[in-house]
């Protein structure tokens, strides 16, 4: 196995309530991997320590032979920034921002031209179908526009791992297949990894690998 990412025992308390419980997660290199739960089941809080956005309480995850909490806050936002890919819930856009110039910010903090970023961030976008938005503000967006944009953001660079927190929850039928075809594409084309928070069982039954969590304790993992 080419393992980019694994949990071993990891915990995650909020003061003197626990979140997750002992989760044991791996993920390789091209896997697209679902994990399923209702709402508080500790799904999202997970996903948040495999990420390195929260430490662990306890336990360790390690992200291509590095353990994450081994790292200075400089080099982890480092890494965060250029090997990882992030689609929250909420889209989590900046709105004095163009559709382009947010998709495009992961490619700009990296150091990458302007226009040079742009057009890749558009290459993104019109895959996604967002190819007429490209000058509007995101605030004046649809949810389901911005969530596109979202997910634009995060494969832009593509990054070694992408987390999405519910990543269709806010899109219909039709754009909710066009994301779920772009992870996919990423997973066999360019070999990314991804990692999908889910209650929608069809979603994590397009995945290789899924698991189920509740009461924060995550099950074993199955192959789809």
């Amino acid at each position: 196995m080419d393992v980019i990412l694994r949990a071993e025992g990891v915990d995650l308390f909020y003061g003197t309530e626990q979140a997750v419980s002992g989760a044991e997660f791996t993920l390789e290199r091209g896997e697209v991997a679902a994990v399923m739960g209702s709402s508080g089941s500790g799904k999202s809080s997970l996903l948040y320590c495999l990420a390195g956005v929260l430490p662990p309480s306890a336990g360790t995850v390690t992200f291509d032979g590095i353990r994450l909490a081994s790292l200075p806050d400089g080099e982890l936002s480092a890494l965060r920034r250029t090997r990882l890919g992030f689609v929250f819930q909420y889209g989590e856009l900046l709105p004095e921002l163009t559709v382009e110039e947010n998709a495009a910010l992961p490619l700009r903090l990296a150091g990458i031209s302007k226009a040079h970023a742009h057009v890749m961030a558009a290459h993104v976008l019109g895959r996604l179908g967002m190819s007429d938005l490209l000058r509007r503000r995101t605030s004046q967006l649809s949810g389901g526009q911005s969530q596109r944009v979202a997910v634009a953001r995060a494969l832009v660079h593509r990054p070694d791992v992408v987390f999405a927190d519910e990543p269709t929850g806010s899109l219909d039928s039709v754009n909710a297949e066009t994301v779920l075809k772009e992870f996919l594409w990423l997973a066999r084309r360019q070999k990314t990894a991804v990692v999908i928070v889910t209650h929608d069982a069809e979603v994590a039954a397009r995945a290789d690998t899924r698991y189920t969590m509740s009461d924060g304790v995550l099950a074993q993992r199955v192959a789809v």
